[in-house]
């Protein structure tokens, strides 16, 4: 048996939605605003990405934009401020302030331990196992509301938090679990 330890947990991508509450007009940020992309032939919105923090933002005529690509809470709220003042300081008026919500944080783990996913699906609810279609194990969390992807080699892969805090918190009771039900092995 191996004993207690914290999971090494990595933060590998947030993305946020944004509302501006005004319309934008993609051709002028397109002439305005440097090293965008913009083929509304291809698709309808512009990409704005950033090299800190490192950050693709799809900005839609509607307001709307999606930011992705963040690697914490806090890098999304640094890369829609960033994007704002350089729209605002290329003539782009924005009105009010930036309305953004965490839709998804997606995490990485390694427990340091194999997990037994034979035993794993037998005794974790609302879990599912076909190795013959995927090699790892589909774990629905509902408190925090989170899908765990856990593999053989003790890597997990978490998806579906809001906020930094319901990974970690997803991540050690899905340890805590499976040490006391005597499924990890060193």
């Amino acid at each position: 048996m191996i004993s207690m330890f914290k999971p090494n947990v990595r933060i590998e991508n947030v993305v946020a939605s944004v509302t501006l509450n005004q319309s934008i007009d993609l051709d002028v940020v397109f002439r305005n605003v440097p090293n965008v992309e913009y083929n509304p032939e291809q698709f309808p919105g512009l990409v704005f990405r950033l090299d800190k923090p490192k950050t693709a933002t799809l900005i839609f005529a509607s307001g709307k934009m999606v930011c992705t690509g963040a690697k914490s809470e806090r890098d999304v709220y640094r890369a829609i401020k960033k994007i704002i003042k350089i729209l605002r300081s290329s003539g782009i008026i924005i009105i009010g302030e930036a309305e953004t919500k965490i839709q998804n944080i997606v995490a990485s783990a390694n427990l340091s331990a194999e997990i037994d996913l034979e035993k794993a699906a037998l005794t974790l609810e609302d879990s599912m196992y076909e190795p013959e279609q995927f090699p790892g194990l589909i774990y629905r969390m509902r408190k925090p509301k989170v899908v765990l992807l856990l593999f053989s080699s003790g890597k997990i892969v978490c998806t579906g938090a809001r906020q930094e805090n319901e990974v970690y918190q997803a991540v050690d009771l899905l340890y805590k679990k499976l040490y006391e039900l005597e499924l990890l092995r060193v």
